[in-house]
């Protein structure tokens, strides 16, 4: 039988009253679905605020177990946990990066022992750690004098660093690189060190995007010189992006992650339809900076927007989503009463 025609189908009756457009909706946004990104640096008592992302700090171990604290309380689940070494302990091969002491593993520990209910994850990349900000082992310049990544020498800093996160407690090791064959790599590094339980998100469709800059102004972990586009994905090629997604996947990612979110929702949902895998997307740092500076300037309600932003992720195929956003959402989120 043919579909009514108007008048007799007037969709709006659908959308009368708040009660009834609760028991319709399609997508759900909780604040289960939000991972908050940590910046830990060295020191104690420090809590400083990110110029670049208004609402966001640097912050010393034990500033961010209070923090973490805070936003347990508020309903986040989910952490992932980015660090910066001492001054001067940046070099070639980002070797701080694995350094068993290091803020990273200090806040794993840290959060695990003040959390331990809480889904801890790390970000497994070097390019905060080496002097010239690339997210592996550089090449000798070649004829042009381009800079390059080495992709087979990056591999074992990079399980390394994998290792001593799990060691630490992480739940989660998260790679972030883009280097081919990382995820095997790190998979087989984990379980030969004996963290099998230890699960691996990886940033597997992560385009190079000008989406990031105030990440990399909190992170210090700007390129020195050239740029990450010989590593990380043309934001023209979805085809491309989904070889990634299968190669990760084929090489034991228990996730993949869509990065950056909103500048891909197409992305989202490709992968959504390709595999019945968790994905994660990551609402990256100029995504959260242009909503913050429509609200400070009263052009929206930052609020509000958030929250219908996240929706839309989630909308395209997001089972958790990494945002900037995620106490604010979360509190929001329980206002209503969700």
């Amino acid at each position: 039988m043919a579909e009514a025609e108007f008048p007799a189908l007037r969709l709006r009756r659908l959308r009368r009253t708040a009660a009834m457009r609760d028991l319709v909706r399609e997508t759900d946004l909780r604040p289960r679905h939000l991972i908050w990104p940590l910046f830990v640096v060295p020191g104690t008592g420090v809590r400083s605020p990110i110029a670049s992302l208004a609402g966001q700090y640097h912050l010393s171990v034990d500033r961010l177990v209070v923090e973490a604290r805070a936003a347990w309380d508020d309903g986040v689940r989910s952490f992932l946990v980015f660090g910066q070494p001492p001054d001067g302990d940046k070099d070639a091969n980002g070797s701080a990066a694995w350094a068993a002491q290091g803020p990273v593993p200090s806040a794993v520990r840290a959060l695990k022992a003040e959390l331990p209910q809480a889904v801890v994850c790390t970000d497994v990349c070097l390019c905060a750690y080496t002097d010239h900000g690339h997210c592996g082992v550089l090449r000798a310049p070649g004829p042009t004098g381009a800079v390059a990544v080495d992709n087979d020498a990056t591999l074992p800093l990079l399980a390394r660093t994998a290792v001593v996160h799990a060691a630490a407690g992480a739940d989660v090791v998260a790679p972030s690189d883009m280097m081919d064959g990382r995820v095997a790599a790190i998979r087989a590094a984990l379980d030969g060190a004996g963290h099998r339980e230890t699960a691996v998100l990886s940033y597997a469709a992560k385009f190079a995007s000008a989406l990031y800059g105030p990440f990399r102004e909190a992170e210090g972990s700007a390129p020195q010189a050239g740029d990450r586009r010989g590593y990380q994905l043309d934001p023209a090629n979805l085809r491309q992006a989904l070889r990634e997604v299968d190669q990760d996947l084929a090489e034991g990612a228990d996730m993949v992650m869509v990065k950056p979110a909103l500048a891909c929702l197409d992305v989202l949902a490709a992968v959504r339809a390709r595999t019945s895998s968790p994905v994660v997307a990551y609402n990256v740092s100029g995504e959260y900076a242009m909503v913050q500076a429509a609200a400070r300037d009263g052009w929206a309600d930052g609020t509000a927007l958030a929250l219908e932003l996240l929706t839309a992720i989630r909308r395209a195929g997001a089972d958790a989503i990494i945002t900037y956003h995620a106490r604010e959402a979360a509190r929001a989120l329980a206002e209503r009463g969700v």
